[in-house]
């Protein structure tokens, strides 16, 4: 060989012994400790570091000898862990130098560690991720191969595994997780645990039971890989497991959930939670007392007598630093569901973010937008969008509209400056990209657009986390500085010596000024709703509505004084409406609000907080909706309020009603009713009325069976014959069936009436329904109908014994009950609030009849005790609107007469 390779050659050998000489003697010299003391449960203080908040640790450990454990269950923890566990001599050379290289080079803090190498860490070190604990575990894990057999170590490696449940050890985790012995345990129960080794919290099948899974089938496969399993047995189900344990104490209270989410921060630093909860630890956490009691006082003092079903969150932190001071995700204690972190659409609480990007584009908290409610938004699919209680304010200031928690101001804002802008300060202030795998602030799948922000997220539509929100609001509350919240400030070993401190850094994501107008703007809020006492306070309710009720599902408050930001919520534990102990709606400036005020004058007693800043007026005050831009009947709204900044009630459902009337018996009621429709037949054009109570049976009708051209009512049979001859509806009919009922739209009644046959097909379909005085003309809106004909039609969508399947019935009733905002007229004038309307309306200028008008509605109102199906026809009216005037009237005649 060349003289220069025998160099190299002899180097590198050189080199080498010296290297093993120097890994010998380091080895030698590492002591191996005497066997590791029993666990000791660690302590966690509230933040001034002598008050316990909580005491974490073991309290459930018997040891097994490894002959009581089955060799299935022996082997899944093998396949999961160290698969050539009988083969090496306690360390895998080729994973220690993969992990020390990924020390060094990415600091990750990669493990690749054998069986005997995770028992040494955790019965004689500590979790840290350190190139020296590294090489230390190395050279303990090589005497304990010397000192102990293979059997030895497996057995205290099985008899030390903290599995989660407080359980300690495989003998305790059979009893926690299946409520049997470890030697009665299947291969696939300990597949179950052996999972749990990598991630005791998420491996917990009642808390991430997908995660689970995966890992349990990845077990199962390594496992036949290796021989140890037939594969017949990968098909085997997921074993039952206990929803909680039996055995382990946990922390309760709002307590407990405080300590998880202590355990996942301390976990995500490094330290494990077997450490944590047998090592002793001393762990200062942010909670402040003071805070605490007064978050568990104010919402006890909320929910003492109010429906079981009920769920509170409450969320504190300090705008300063992020550090966490008061927690409540429920009272049931460590390991249930937090309401805290539960994502939820937060309404309203989301106006002043969209309010601050607009300032980010100059567009000042004093510029005037279109209150009027209802409105028309071109990316709502012909919804219309209400102010809450149909508030009007024509023309607004955004301030006064947050005030008044105005819709249609903040939609149109957030159309103007672009939906994406809003959610991309929503980020910045604090809310996460993601909630697991799925995006935030965007439509899901089934949604109009997937993937995408629309301007609903000036509503709250997208849902946020409480706790994700108290990181935005305390964004504002900092002037625009952002530090993530935390809620561990130190740990200290059990020996004293420091193992952890909490280091957080903040970041400008807004300006100033941006935000000291956020503040000023929501101290009016607080000024309307009622003042916090003693202290200069900005807030934002918020309340979202179930469904296409008048109930609400979701009840907010959120806002800040000076050192302190909070979040309140109020809902169910699934989404559902959500009421008081007398039935009322909760909304969010009552029950939510009523915590927040009571928490926030607690939680600040005897400190002496700073008035909030002065409002900037950051950008321009403009005119940003012009009067030139609004709708007519803004501008008639608009005329009548008497200038800008007017808020008064819009008209509701019921106006007309007047209940007083409905006194007598049945008949009595009827005959008072007959003789008011006659004196108002006098004055008007020609009308119709029929009634079916569907609670009672009782039918009423006015000239039930007069005859009267039908017009956009007879879509509805139209769609009902199509849907009674079947196929199902195409794609492109479905298009067809929503613009026909829900826009009225003509042109697609005129293709749905060719599809199923014109007159005859109609016909024919109008025989299975029972509508015999019903005539089908070439033109469908020239059709001839009648009231009671109508009304047998709308039973017809109710009844299980229609022609209709349930499936058809509720589609059709389902496009009524989703008209356009300006067709919600007519029958709903006798609806009243909490009842929902489903409606068709028609209408028609005869050039035959010197262009008078044929208005007329049909319907079903339905309600706690109310399921009415009303329809009122007319004819010969001067105006389309005079037409709509004599609709109502009657409809709201009927029901305060009758009662219904």
């Amino acid at each position: 060989m060349p003289r220069w390779i025998r160099r190299t050659v002899a180097a590198l050998a050189a080199t080498s012994l010296a290297l093993g000489v120097a890994a010998a003697g380091y080895v030698l010299g590492v002591d191996l400790p005497p066997d590791p003391v029993p666990p000791q449960a660690s302590v966690v203080y509230y933040r001034d570091g002598r008050t316990v908040l909580a005491r974490v640790g073991t309290t459930d450990r018997t040891d097994v000898p490894l002959a009581k454990v089955p060799v299935p269950v022996r082997r899944a923890f093998l396949a999961a862990e160290d698969r050539g566990f009988y083969d090496h001599s306690g360390v895998s050379v080729r994973g220690l130098l993969r992990a020390l290289w990924s020390n060094i080079a990415h600091d990750d803090g990669q493990g690749a560690s054998t069986i005997t190498q995770q028992y040494v860490r955790n019965a004689y070190l500590t979790q840290e991720r350190t190139v020296s604990r590294k090489a230390k575990e190395a050279a303990l894990a090589l005497k304990v191969e010397h000192k102990f057999s293979k059997d030895e170590i497996l057995e205290r490696y099985l008899n030390t595994i903290y599995f989660g449940r407080g359980a300690y050890g495989i003998e305790a985790a059979a009893r926690a997780f299946f409520g049997t012995g470890v030697d009665k345990l299947t291969a696939g129960q300990g597949a179950v645990l052996a999972a749990m080794v990598k991630d005791p919290t998420i491996g917990d099948p009642a808390v991430d039971l997908k995660w689970a899974q995966n890992r349990w089938k990845w077990i199962l496969r390594a496992m036949a890989d290796a021989g140890w399993l037939p594969a017949a047995e990968l098909t085997q189900p997921y074993p039952e497991v206990a929803s909680k344990s039996v055995t382990a104490s946990t922390v309760g209270g709002p307590a407990g959930l405080i300590t998880d989410r202590v355990e996942s921060e301390l976990a995500a630093a490094g330290i494990s939670r077997q450490q944590i909860r047998t090592g002793g630890l001393q762990i200062r956490t942010t909670i402040d007392a003071t805070a605490q009691a007064a978050a568990t006082s104010s919402i006890g003092d909320a929910l003492r007598g109010q429906p079981e079903e009920l769920r509170t969150a409450l969320v504190a932190v300090d705008p300063a630093s992020g550090a966490v001071r008061a927690y409540y995700g429920g009272n049931r204690g460590s390991g249930y569901f937090d309401d805290a972190l539960a994502p939820r659409p937060p309404a309203s609480t989301f106006k002043p973010i969209v309010l601050a990007a607009a300032e980010e584009r100059g567009i000042g908290f004093s510029s005037f937008y279109d209150g009027s409610s209802p409105r028309l938004f071109k990316d709502r699919g012909g919804a219309p969008l209400y102010n809450q209680d149909n508030l009007q304010c024509p023309m607004c200031s955004l301030d006064t509209a947050m005030v008044h928690s105005l819709n249609t101001p903040f939609y149109a804002l957030a159309e103007q400056i672009g939906a994406g802008t809003v959610a991309d300060l929503a980020h910045r202030l604090g809310v996460p990209e993601q909630y697991g795998e799925q995006d935030t602030l965007v439509d899901l799948k089934g949604e109009p657009q997937p993937g995408r922000t629309r301007s609903d997220i000036a509503l709250g539509r997208y849902p946020v986390a409480p706790a994700d929100l108290a990181t935005a609001y305390a964004t504002l509350a900092g002037g625009g500085r952002r530090t993530d919240r935390y809620f561990t400030d130190s740990v200290t070993r059990a020996d004293g010596t420091p193992l952890y401190e909490h280091e957080g850094e903040s970041s400008r994501v807004l300006s100033r000024e941006v935000a000291a107008d956020m503040g000023a703007v929501l101290a009016k809020v607080v000024e309307h709703d009622g003042e916090v006492p003693g202290v200069q306070a900005a807030a934002k309710t918020g309340t979202q509505q179930w469904g296409d009720t008048t109930d609400t599902s979701d009840a907010w408050t959120a806002g800040w004084a000076d050192g302190l930001a909070a979040v309140t919520w109020v809902g169910r534990d699934k989404p559902g409406a959500i009421r008081t102990e007398d039935g009322k709606a909760i909304n969010g400036d009552g029950m939510p609000y009523d915590i927040w005020k009571a928490f926030m004058a607690r939680a600040l007693r005897g400190a002496t907080p700073e008035p909030l800043a002065p409002a900037a007026n950051v950008g321009r005050a403009a005119r940003a909706e012009p009067l030139a831009t609004m709708s007519p009947e803004s501008l008639i709204a608009f005329k009548k309020a008497g200038g800008p900044n007017v808020v008064f009630p819009g008209p509701r459902r019921g106006d007309q009603v007047d209940k007083s009337k409905a006194t007598g018996s049945w008949s009595q009621r009827v005959g008072r009713l007959t003789a008011a429709l006659e004196d108002y037949a006098g004055t008007v054009p020609d009308f119709s009325v029929a009634v079916v109570d569907s609670k009672t049976g009782r039918r009423y009708d006015y000239r039930g069976d007069r005859e009267f051209l039908a017009a956009s009512v007879i879509k509805v049979e139209v769609l009902a014959a199509r849907l009674l001859q079947g196929p199902a509806l195409s794609a492109t009919e479905r298009t067809r069936a929503r613009k026909m009922i829900v826009a009225s739209d003509n042109n697609a009644a005129k293709k749905m009436y060719a599809a199923v046959g014109g007159a005859d097909g109609l016909s024919a379909a109008l025989d299975q329904f029972g509508l015999h005085d019903t005539t089908p003309a070439a033109s469908s809106g020239l059709s001839g109908t009648t009231a009671k004909d109508q009304t047998r039609m709308l039973l017809a969508l109710r009844d299980a014994g229609s022609p209709l399947d349930k499936t058809s019935r509720e589609y059709l009733l389902g496009l009524m009950a989703s008209v356009n905002a300006d067709q919600t007229w007519g029958v709903s004038a006798a609806a009243l609030d909490g009842e929902q309307v489903a409606l068709k309306n028609g209408w028609l200028a005869r050039a035959e009849e010197d262009n008078r008008w044929i208005i007329n509605s049909t319907g079903r109102i339905t309600g706690e005790k109310t399921d009415v199906s009303i329809s009122v026809l007319s004819h010969g009216h001067a105006s389309q609107q005079d037409g709509i005037a004599v609709v109502e009237h009657v409809a709201a005649l009927t029901r305060s007469y009758l009662g219904w």
